[in-house]
């Protein structure tokens, strides 16, 4: 299944390698790497490695994973990255995270993006829920996952291998009635 969502401001659609060197500079941004698990590649053969693998998900047939780009309408600038992983038919549940480029933080691009991606999972995947996971000193994600109306659900401890050391996650999700009764 081919992914092409829309905002006023965004394009969001499946990566490619020609995205490569793009995806390869977000990954490399200490700032977005301080509560990523990934951590900074060592050089841009290691980012085509993890993008291949995105790729291949995307593309098996099976649409269980969405790796998608976000650009700007107006100019095609890339903005960041954002996923959806799907479980298990049966539950209907997926999980998302998202990668936005230091740049383009605090302009609304992340919460904008993640609520388009909620609907396309809760109208076109007819999905049950969607979980998040961020680490507890995240404030920006956080923001991001409660203006969406992710409900925080708990905490896990020390369950985040970041640079800086072992880091407490939080877990946040939403229901498919949730996000009918708070559009």
């Amino acid at each position: 299944m081919k992914v092409k969502l829309e905002t006023e401001r965004l394009l969001i659609s499946h990566i490619s390698l020609t995205d490569l060197e793009k995806i390869h500079e977000l990954h490399s941004l200490p700032e977005t790497d301080q509560f990523n698990t990934l951590g900074i590649p060592e050089n841009i053969e290691e980012t085509e490695q993890i993008v291949k693998d995105w790729i291949v998900k995307n593309n098996n047939g099976e649409s269980r994973h969405f790796t998608l780009k976000i650009e700007s309408a107006a100019n095609g600038e890339f903005i960041g990255l954002i996923a959806m992983n799907l479980g298990p038919p049966k539950f209907r549940i997926a999980e998302v995270w998202y990668k936005l480029h230091s740049n383009f933080w605090k302009q609304g691009y992340a919460t904008e993006s993640l609520h388009r991606l909620l609907e396309f999972g809760f109208s076109e995947l007819h999905l049950h829920r969607i979980e998040a996971g961020c680490a507890v000193e995240n404030l920006g994600s956080i923001r991001v996952l409660e203006k969406v109306g992710m409900t925080k659900e708990g905490r896990k401890r020390q369950v985040l291998p970041l640079k800086q050391g072992w880091s407490d996650n939080f877990h946040y999700a939403i229901l498919a009635t949730d996000f009918i009764t708070k559009r």
